[in-house]
């Protein structure tokens, strides 16, 4: 057996390339079921980021049903998701490029449903007795209004008007839910300054003749609870899921009162940051199958809705989403830390399972892939904090007697959001050259509780900061670090925390920021509606706290920043827009600090062409290996670094 070779860490030869992770992997994203078939969404970067509908047939074959140019993405809320719905083999998906509905029928192109003008649609389920679509409306008519948000029908044939409201007066809703008789409609509403995970409200009504709704009554939620998922079970029973009792648990509607099904110290929700989320569906009216989430692990299970009994079903994913169910299977997108995401399809009766699709069709051996170790530390005023850790792994090479990592530690979006041990290509991509990488959940992720959760709020910039060095400090006395090399990167929300903490404390030597956030009185001024008073409870009401914001925002406190930073921007990004990066990478230049600034065309907010993922992973670690002083073992496409 060949002997490892000595050399230091982050100058190990990897099979793991950006471009085998950007030739061989998709985003995989929402799941249907129609009779036999299954669809799914394969976000695909070699195709520009284009969002493909995949149908799999019976006999295992799988069909793309939206041939280029065609885009199956929507804009509402700028995240999207829940962008198709399908009924008996024709799919109805909102289109990037113009945002309008179309209908494909089996074996022919789409057709535009509604006309080419500023309406976005999200979410829609389609009313079968009405011949319609039934779906969240933002509509962006009116120059320099802010776009109203309503739910709408929409007919199957074509809709001139571009739909008629249904539910409105509100400033969001979500997730209309339409039982079995097509009688009842059950939706999701709330209002600023709150997001979906804060507070929100259940509703339900009736249908008229006319097809208009009545008898609207709200079943639950409220300024200080979170409900997620409404969805009527074969016997005509209303489900949610809500965070009463302080963790998002499952819940029953019937005879006009509320009950719990299942109360555990575990999340059965997620945040709403995009729609089409499901983390529970019928077998049948006494089976439900649900996931739920403990310590940043997932699990699946069966609840029997009479005897009110939950059975973990043992299968080897610890990520699970987009859970669909029909009598005899059920299909989701599971991941471990061995195996990237994947569309799986269990067998209910059997409990035996079968990969449809993989994000990554790369195979990469053993020797070169991390397992995450999970991490509990203490953080600020004898909280625990959370992470997982991967340590270097490369099967060719050992690092020189004393020599420790550089540990890259990565800070998720949100940031309510969090991180997850599934496989994932690009972390690996680190670990088999010789870093560490700590992907940390700091106060204010889910998966840990609504208090955990709220840790967060009015402490944006601070709780973040405390937990994400807290978890360095914890990692490095442990042994597990050099002290002096350490280098932090995050995107959007993840990329504001990065820059605070270069900014505000003195931990880090260098650091990247993808689509972050400097300028928090910026963001406040010039974001999209879903997020427009986020602020409000992240940091405080804005102007009454300007402080804070000013107090808090890295751009005016550059005097703090002593280390090297390379970031990297979209130039169509809605979210986060492109002065933020190039107001922070001015004044680093200005400093005398090294730094670099990478912009891409045609980008929002997350990068979805292949070159670009390419170019900002090999960027990041040639900007790396210059600051830290190591030997890259493949020439990668440089990066114009100022003041090196």
């Amino acid at each position: 057996m060949t002997q490892p070779t000595i050399a230091p860490y982050g100058s190990w030869k990897s099979p793991i390339t950006s471009d085998l992770i950007v030739a061989r992997s998709v985003a995989l994203l929402q799941i249907a079921l129609d009779g036999d078939g299954i669809y799914w969404i394969e976000q695909r970067p070699e195709e520009g980021g284009r969002n493909v509908i995949v149908r799999r047939t019976p006999d295992g074959q799988q069909q793309d049903v939206n041939r280029p140019p065609f885009n199956a993405r929507t804009r509402v809320h700028e995240y999207g998701g829940g962008a198709f719905a399908v009924e008996g083999g024709t799919v109805y998906f909102s289109n990037f490029a113009d945002q309008r509905l179309h209908r494909q029928d089996r074996g022919a192109a789409p057709q535009p449903l509604t006309p080419p003008i500023d309406l976005r649609y999200a979410d829609g389920v389609i009313d079968r007795r009405r011949g319609r679509l039934i779906a969240v409306r933002e509509d962006h008519t009116v120059a320099g209004r802010e776009a109203v948000n309503t739910i709408a029908s929409v007919d199957l044939e074509g809709d001139e008007l571009g739909g008629t409201v249904l539910v409105g007066g509100n400033d969001f809703y979500s997730t209309p839910s339409l039982n079995l008789d097509g009688m009842r409609l059950a939706w999701l509403t709330w209002n600023h300054p709150h997001m979906p995970w804060d507070g929100n409200e259940l509703w339900v009504a009736e249908f008229a003749d006319d097809g208009s709704l009545r008898n609207a009554t709200r079943v639950a939620g409220g300024g200080d609870e979170s409900i997620f998922q409404p969805q009527w079970s074969p016997d005509g029973t209303l489900y949610f899921v809500s965070d009463r009792s302080g963790w998002w648990n499952l819940y029953r509607w019937r005879d006009g009162r509320s009950e719990s099904l299942c109360e555990m110290a575990a999340e059965f929700g997620e945040p709403q940051w995009s729609f089409g989320r499901s983390t529970y569906a019928f077998e049948s009216a006494r089976y439900l199958l649900c996931t739920y989430r403990q310590r940043g692990v997932d699990r699946l299970a069966r609840l029997d809705t009479e005897l009110l009994t939950l059975e973990t079903i043992d299968i080897p994913f610890s990520e699970i989403s987009s859970l669909h169910a029909t009598a005899n299977q059920a299909v989701f997108i599971g991941g471990s830390a061995t195996e990237p995401a994947s569309v799986v399809r269990l067998d209910t009766a059997t409990r035996r399972w079968e990969v449809l699709r993989r994000a990554s069709d790369a195979r990469v051996d053993a020797g070169y892939v991390s397992v995450p170790e999970p991490v509990e530390f203490p953080t600020e005023h004898g909280q625990t904090a959370f992470g997982f850790l991967y340590r270097p792994r490369n099967r060719d090479y050992v690092a020189p007697d004393g020599e420790k990592p550089p540990l890259l530690v990565k800070v998720h979006g949100g940031p309510t959001g969090a991180t997850s041990p599934t496989l994932n290509l690009r972390i690996q991509y680190w670990t088999s050259r010789g870093f560490a990488v700590f992907d940390v959940n700091y106060g204010g992720s889910t998966g840990y509780g609504t208090a955990y959760r709220r840790r967060l709020n009015g402490q944006w910039g601070v709780v973040d900061v405390d937990d994400t060095v807290n978890g360095t400090r914890y990692l490095v006395e442990r042994g597990e670090a050099d002290s002096r090399r350490l280098a932090i990167d995050g995107g959007s929300a993840g990329g504001y925390t990065t820059l605070a903490v270069l900014t505000f404390r003195d931990l880090f030597n260098a650091g990247a920021s993808h689509f972050g956030v400097s300028d928090l009185e910026a963001l406040a001024k010039d974001t999209h509606k879903f997020e427009s008073r986020y602020l409000d409870s992240m940091i405080g009401p804005y102007p009454e706290r300007r402080d804070l914001y000013l107090a808090r925002s890295p751009i005016h406190h550059t005097d703090r920043l002593a280390v090297p930073l390379i970031l990297f921007q979209g130039l169509e990004d809605r979210v986060v827009p492109p002065n933020q990066a190039e107001m922070m990478f001015e004044a680093v230049k200005k400093k005398g600090l090294p730094c670099a600034y990478v912009p891409f065309e045609g980008e929002q907010h997350g990068f979805r062409k292949a070159e670009n993922i390419k170019r900002s992973l090999d960027g990041e670690l040639y900007f790396y290996s210059k600051v830290f002083g190591f030997e890259l073992a493949d020439r990668v496409e440089p990066v114009q670094i100022e003041n090196l």
